[in-house]
């Protein structure tokens, strides 16, 4: 018996420029919903089952216009190389590029007098990416995981296992089991967003939907709760700039 395609990629030319196109399949969509991919470089459309890619294809094409305008918000890229500036914890550091150093080493600019912290990175230039990408998400997972362990103790929960990813499409999520998952990325936002995401994973340990009682929760596991969403709603998307 054949067995049904899932997913089907294509692409799209719009005002001259090859933009991919993935179709999907999804037992439970009810309609056709059109997305940027998480890269942020083609379009995803998701079609329900009695729905054909085609129609996916020219349900696309119709929105190439939407398609253009989010293209054209995407964020710059920032390559992770010697001299560059990226947030640590909200914190501008410059990168610098250290051969005869050892390992990958913060300085803070409360430690000498600089006048911009700094993370330096040892080694091979063409190894600089890969360093700087490790040690941030080290960085994230010891931030993330000595909060998530004091949040959930101090309501009675447990975390039974943390996952450090690169998702784009929610900064944290939690499991079953006590297992939460968090963006390596929060480690360059600001401290109290980082918090505020930690908190909001912790509180659905308790309930699993966000009703009053989950956001009252939330509210008592970190301190600026409604800052740190108004943050992520204006420059989350900046974090996915860099690397």
């Amino acid at each position: 018996m054949a067995v049904r395609k899932t997913q089907s990629q294509h692409s799209l030319d719009i005002d001259g420029e090859v933009v991919p196109l993935l179709v999907r399949r999804h037992p439970q969509a009810r309609r056709l919903i059109l997305r940027l991919d998480e890269q942020g470089t083609g379009a995803v459309v998701t079609i329900p089952s009695h729905v054909s890619f085609q129609d996916g294809v020219d349900m696309a094409a119709r929105k190439s216009d939407w398609i253009k305008r989010q293209l054209v918000k995407r964020p710059e890229t920032v390559a992770f190389c010697d001299g560059v500036e990226l947030p640590f914890l909200g914190v501008p550091h410059v990168v610098r590029h250290m051969p005869a150093g050892r390992g990958v080493r913060r300085v803070s600019s409360g430690d000498v007098v600089i006048e911009t912290s700094a993370i330096e990175i040892s080694g091979r230039p063409e190894h600089l990416s890969r360093r700087l990408t490790d040690w941030l998400k080290a960085q994230a997972r010891r931030e993330v995981s000595t909060r998530a362990h004091e949040k959930a103790h101090s309501i009675g929960k447990r975390v039974s296992r943390i996952s450090i990813r690169d998702t784009r499409s929610r900064w944290g999520s939690c499991g079953s089991g006590g297992t939460l998952n968090f963006s390596w990325r929060l480690v360059l936002a600001p401290e109290h967003v980082l918090d505020y995401v930690v908190a909001h994973e912790v509180a659905h340990l308790v309930h699993r939907d966000h009703g009053d009682g989950f956001w009252a929760l939330t509210d008592s596991l970190t301190a600026r709760m409604d800052d740190a969403r108004s943050w992520l709603n204006a420059f989350g998307r900046e974090l996915h700039r860099y690397g």
